[in-house]
């Protein structure tokens, strides 16, 4: 794509997990006026523009400092929460389908979404850096087309971790890394991630990827349909008999089957499986008191769950 004043080719669009986006720190942006900006994740990964999907959680607007209206939202997938603002500068078409999306989530409705977006970071004072998105283009989407977008997101997830894990035993140098066979688009945000985040364990994307299959896999109940609007548990009660309540349970230990690794699988773990999936947080606490209680599950040590044998 050309842009004014420079000639600049469209940087390619990577599809990827909120969870390897949303732990980057470390970002590049050339000299020149033109000259695109990246964030490089943890798996070497050069960001310029994503394409992402997931359940729209939240949007809301804002007045700026300058009058000019933002729009601000969270997008999550079963990884974790991708970030990401619509202002004036967004698309005709990008504007009219934010409107229509803040309507319905003004009533509760249900919402996937996939989206185009440029990558953005943003520094502190401090120094921390925090990651969101500035959409490019964005719709609404099913089940299906959802997961596939995961099936999508979980191969590329894959493919770089097994390059960065075969990039560790090599020199790490531009010809050191060609030498490796690691492939040419790889090899500037792996030298750049290896200096700024040195040794890192690569299981959470395993789990990640993991949890993002059962979903496009449908292998969990309700996992690839988007999440009702919350309910509390006593709506909840009104409202659901006594199978759906067995069903949030069967999901429950399912979540627990699938990610424990044998020292069982944290409180808050669970429950944000459980949310990506459609369950109210304060059900899923309460089913896994019911589930403790009645022995199906125990707790080895205090907020970590395994199945009884």
């Amino acid at each position: 794509m050309m842009q004014s004043g420079g000639r600049v080719r469209r940087q390619p669009a990577w599809h990827m997990l909120a969870s390897e986006f949303s732990e980057a720190t470390l970002n590049e942006k050339g000299s020149g006026e033109y000259d695109p900006s990246f964030v490089i994740t943890k798996l070497g990964a050069k960001v310029n523009r994503v394409i992402v999907a997931g359940l729209l959680e939240r949007l809301e607007v804002r007045e700026t400092s300058n009058g000019s209206t933002l729009y601000q939202g969270q997008m999550r997938d079963p990884s974790g929460l991708h970030y990401f603002s619509v202002g004036d500068y967004a698309s005709e078409s990008m504007r009219e389908l934010t409107l229509s999306l803040v309507e319905k989530t003004e009533v509760g409705e249900p919402v996937l979404l996939l989206m185009t977006a440029k990558s953005r970071w943003y520094q502190t004072d401090e120094g921390a850096v925090y990651t969101s998105l500035r959409p490019e283009e964005a719709c609404e989407i099913d089940a299906k087309t959802y997961a596939l977008w995961l099936t999508r997101a979980s191969e590329g997830t894959l493919q770089r971790m097994k390059i960065h894990n075969d990039s560790l035993s090599a020199e790490p140098t531009q010809e050191g890394l060609k030498a490796a066979g690691v492939p040419e688009h790889m090899i500037d945000g792996l030298l750049l991630s290896r200096n700024h985040y040195g040794e890192f364990d690569t299981e959470t994307y395993t789990l990640n990827v993991m949890q993002a299959l059962d979903i496009a896999e449908g292998r969990m109940d309700a996992a690839s349909q988007p999440a009702p609007a919350p309910q509390t548990t006593l709506e909840s009660s009104d409202s659901s008999d006594a199978s759906d309540e067995d069903d949030v349970k069967e999901t429950l230990v399912a979540i627990i089957a699938q990610l424990d690794q044998g020292d069982g699988v944290d409180f808050e773990t669970v429950l944000t499986n459980a949310d990506a999936r459609g369950i109210d947080r304060q059900l899923a606490e309460s089913k896994l008191d019911e589930l403790s209680n009645e022995g199906t599950l125990h707790e080895p040590r205090f907020g970590w769950f395994r199945i009884v044998s």
